[in-house]
C-alpha cells in the first residue's frame, strides 16, 4: 500500500515538510506495511523553495544580501541538478520578504527589491539554466527597481545622474538605461492576477499591508515607472494578470528580466512530477492550515484533489480548521480538522505538530478503509 502525501504549510503553524514528515511517522506505526512518498506542496509563497528542494532532494546554497529596509541578511535557495544543468528555486521573502522586517516599523517608501536581486545575481554566476521564483510575502511596493538595480539596470534623472531606485525618488525618474544581462529563463510562481495600477492593483488591494498611507503617492510612481519602462525598454506588462503581485515584482521580473507568471500550484505541481506521483499512489493525503469556500478556487489542496479524483484516487484532507464542509465533502473522500474546537488559536499554532498526530492516528481507520474499499 503506497500513500502519496502531499501536503502544504499550515502557516504560522507547521511547515508542509514538517506536516508530511509527522503524517508518515503516524501512518508507519498504524498501518502495517505502508509505504510512504512525502510530496510537500506549494503555491509559490513562503514553504516554496523547501517543498520542492524535498520533493526533488536538491541542495541548499547560501547568499550575502539585503533584507527590504537594507540590512546584511544571508538569504538560502535550492539548487536542483540535472546532469551538467542546474535549476535554481528561490522565494523574495528570503530577502526581501515583510515577516523579516516584522522589528521594524514598515516605511514602504523605501522598502527595497535589492536583496531579491542580489539573490538572483547569484544564482545567476552560478551558471543555472532555469530560475524558479516564488513572490509571495513581500514588504516592498516599488515594482521591483531594486532588483533590476542589483542586476545591472540604472534608473537616471533628467540630468542623468543616478537615482536611488526606491519609490519615493520615482517622480525625478527620466532614463532607465538597460543592464549587461545574461538571463536564464525565469519562472515566476504566482498565484494572484492583480494588475499594476488601478483599484485592483497592488498599491491600492495590498499596500497597506506594507504600511502604505498615501496611495495616490505610489499609484503616481508606478504609473510614471511604468510609463518610462515602455518608452525606454518596450514593454509595457501593467494590465497583465499578475503584474501586481508582490507590490508589483511580477510586473518588474517580466519587465527587467523576461519572466514568464504561471501559477504557483501548477509550476510545482510539474516541478515535483505530482501527476505521476498520485498515479502511483493508492490514496493521497493533502490538507493546510485552513480549509474553507476559497479553498475551492484553485488552492493547492484543491489542486491536489482534483488531479487524484482525475486519476481515480480517494483523497484525504487535514486541515487546522474547516469550514464549507458540505461543498468540500464533494470533492475530497475523507475531511478532518486537528484543532479541538475548545482549544485557543495560539495554543492550537504552537502545538500543530502534535496535534496533526492524534488527527492522523484518530483516523487510522478511516484512511485504511480508503485504502481497501
Amino acid at each position: 500500500m503506497r500513500i502519496l502525501i502531499a501536503i502544504d504549510k499550515f502557516k504560522g503553524s507547521i511547515p508542509a515538510t514538517v506536516a508530511a514528515q509527522a503524517i508518515a511517522s503516524v501512518l508507519k506505526k498504524s498501518i502495517p506495511g505502508v509505504e510512504c512518498d512525502l510530496c510537500p506542496i506549494a503555491d509559490g509563497g513562503e514553504g516554496t523553495a523547501e517543498a520542492v528542494i524535498t520533493a526533488l532532494r536538491g541542495d541548499w546554497c547560501e547568499t550575502a544580501t539585503f533584507d527590504a529596509q537594507n540590512r546584511p541578511v544571508a538569504a538560502r535557495y535550492g539548487l536542483v541538478r540535472y546532469g551538467a544543468q542546474s535549476e535554481a528555486i528561490m522565494e523574495m521573502s528570503a530577502a526581501s520578504g515583510l515577516a523579516m522586517i516584522s522589528d521594524l516599523p514598515l516605511d514602504p517608501a523605501i522598502a527595497s527589491t535589492l536583496g531579491t536581486g542580489l539573490m538572483l545575481q547569484d544564482a545567476i554566476e552560478r551558471g543555472v539554466s532555469r530560475i524558479v521564483i516564488g513572490i509571495g510575502g513581500s514588504a516592498t511596493n516599488e515594482a521591483g527597481i531594486g532588483m533590476a538595480a542589483a542586476l545591472g539596470f540604472r534608473f537616471l534623472d533628467a540630468d542623468g545622474e543616478p537615482l536611488t531606485p526606491t519609490i519615493q525618488h520615482m517622480d525625478k525618474l527620466a532614463k532607465i538605461e538597460r543592464g549587461d544581462l545574461g538571463m536564464p529563463e525565469i519562472l515566476v510562481a504566482c498565484d494572484v492576477n492583480n494588475p499594476l495600477p488601478g483599484p485592483h492593483g497592488c498599491t491600492r488591494v495590498y499596500g497597506s499591508q506594507k504600511g502604505v498611507q498615501d496611495f495616490a503617492f505610489f499609484e503616481y510612481r508606478l504609473q510614471h515607472l511604468a510609463d518610462i519602462m515602455q518608452r525606454d525598454l518596450g514593454v509595457d506588462h501593467r494590465e497583465v494578470p499578475g503584474a501586481g503581485a508582490a507590490g508589483g515584482l511580477g510586473f518588474g521580473l517580466m519587465s527587467f528580466c523576461g519572466a514568464k507568471l504561471t501559477s504557483g500550484f501548477e509550476l510545482i505541481a510539474d516541478l515535483v512530477h505530482l501527476r505521476a506521483r498520485i498515479a502511483a499512489a493508492d490514496l493521497v493525503i493533502t490538507g493546510e492550515g485552513r480549509l474553507d469556500a476559497q479553498t475551492l478556487h484553485g488552492k493547492g489542496p484543491m489542486g491536489v484533489a482534483d488531479m487524484a479524483r482525475e486519476l481515480g484516487k480517494p483523497v484525504a484532507a487535514f486541515a487546522g480548521a474547516i469550514e464549507a464542509e458540505d461543498q468540500l465533502r464533494t470533492r475530497f473522500d475523507l475531511l478532518c480538522a486537528i484543532k479541538p474546537k475548545d482549544m485557543p488559536l495560539a495554543e492550537a499554532m504552537q502545538r500543530g505538530s502534535e496535534l496533526l498526530e492524534n488527527a492522523v492516528l484518530s483516523q487510522s481507520r478511516a484512511l485504511l478503509d480508503l485504502l481497501t474499499p
